[in-house]
């Protein structure tokens, strides 16, 4: 535990000597808050609370992908990577630092959206469903942070800079975050509940809310997150085997 949060406070000081990278992450839902959230739903409790958990899952899902797609090709650029990969201490106290890390830069950005939040519109929710909501953030980032290693490990920097990006905007708008419940249009409602977004933002609904997990979605988000955690797996086995082999 001690190595895990050793490789937690590098991770972390890599991250804040270029704070661009924090402000990448919580700006597309902060500004999403602005222009979409506000205006149009901001003087309704319900729909401004439901809106900022779309929009808080956003902001996971932003975090986890970018962060980790694109950080772990550009560290595996890096000659410090392949040294740590000899060290004794074995693999697990690295995975659990950036993990830890990558918690922790999520959590930071999703301040400004829940400040615009507070202060802009008219959303409510209790003080136990504040710490549900916070908790649930934890689970919802397991399947973009196994997306993210997933692709950070198999691709070079710049071609995972490409595939995050593209990965990115359709699990947005085809989960339906971009959407109030159910009032999506037909084709992604169609789609949505197999996309791990969909499972996701249901979830983070039902913290601050009412609205009932469907069966399916939660079954689908299962389903990404084995998948993606044999897929990250693979690619980082399949990466230290052409480094060492």
């Amino acid at each position: 535990m001690h190595l895990a949060l050793v490789h937690t406070r590098y991770q972390l000081l890599e991250i804040v000597r270029i704070p661009v990278a924090i402000f990448g992450s919580a700006f597309f839902p902060a500004a999403a808050m602005l222009f979409f959230v506000v205006p149009f739903a901001g003087k309704d409790p319900v729909g401004a609370t439901y809106a900022t958990a779309s929009m808080v899952t956003f902001s996971v899902m932003s975090a986890n992908i970018f962060q980790y797609g694109i950080g772990v090709a550009e560290d595996r650029d890096q000659p410090w990577n392949p040294y740590t990969r000899t060290l004794p201490a074995g693999s697990a106290p690295r995975f659990a630092g950036r993990v830890l890390a990558g918690l922790v830069i999520t959590y930071v950005s999703l301040i400004p959206v829940v400040v615009i939040s507070a202060t802009l519109t008219a959303a409510r929710i209790t003080p136990a469903a504040f710490l549900l909501a916070a908790v649930t953030v934890a689970v919802v980032s397991v399947p973009f942070t196994l997306m993210g290693l997933a692709i950070g490990y198999s691709l070079p920097s710049k071609a995972a800079i490409v595939v995050a990006q593209l990965v990115f905007f359709p699990l947005a708008f085809g989960g339906g975050l971009l959407s109030a419940p159910d009032e999506a249009p037909g084709f992604i409602e169609a789609v949505a509940p197999y996309l791990p977004t969909r499972g996701a933002v249901e979830l983070m609904w039902a913290a601050v809310g009412d609205y009932p997990v469907r069966p399916l979605s939660l079954a689908m988000l299962g389903v990404w997150v084995v998948v993606m955690a044999g897929l990250a797996g693979w690619a980082y086995r399949r990466d230290e085997g052409r480094r060492f082999s």
